[in-house]
């Protein structure tokens, strides 16, 4: 047993499709499953979140930052992670994914300069730090932006 296999117990959930204020035969006339009286029995019951006139709390918990709209979600990786090529290997974004070192490159694949690296590669990524670039093109191989 582990959380992806939890569901309720047999019969203990109830389907809401169901007609409410329909006779007592329904099993939900009468008060239609509201109650006797009070504000949440009538129509025009506050909205969630109304706490009776005073300020409710999603405006007073103070709102900061900001996202932009704009931003990239690039993922980035070291040098380092590129060991794992044999040499005089061609590595693109499909390589990276294959060998499990990136997950999902939504807007691209960045290479950081962390680490050493020790192959000759054809690296063809989305972007490169300044130190990525010099240590791959310092032994023979290519760093090409696609």
């Amino acid at each position: 047993m582990d959380l992806s296999n939890l569901k309720p117990a047999a019969g203990s959930v109830h389907s809401d499709n169901f007609r409410r204020g329909r006779g007592h035969g329904s099993g939900n006339g009468k008060t239609a499953g509201k109650g006797h009286k009070g504000q949440k029995a009538r129509s025009g019951a506050p909205r969630i979140g109304f706490e009776g006139g005073q300020m409710p709390l999603y405006r007073r918990i103070p709102k900061r930052g900001f996202t932009n709209p704009n931003s990239l979600d690039i993922e980035a990786i070291n040098v380092s992670a590129l060991e794992v090529f044999d040499n005089d290997a061609e590595v693109t974004i499909e390589a990276l994914l294959e060998k499990g070192i990136i997950k999902s490159p939504k807007d691209g694949v960045k290479i950081l300069g962390n680490g050493t690296l020790t192959k000759k590669l054809n690296v063809k990524v989305n972007a490169y730090s300044e130190g990525a670039k010099a240590k791959i093109e310092e032994l023979g191989g290519k760093a090409e932006v696609i």
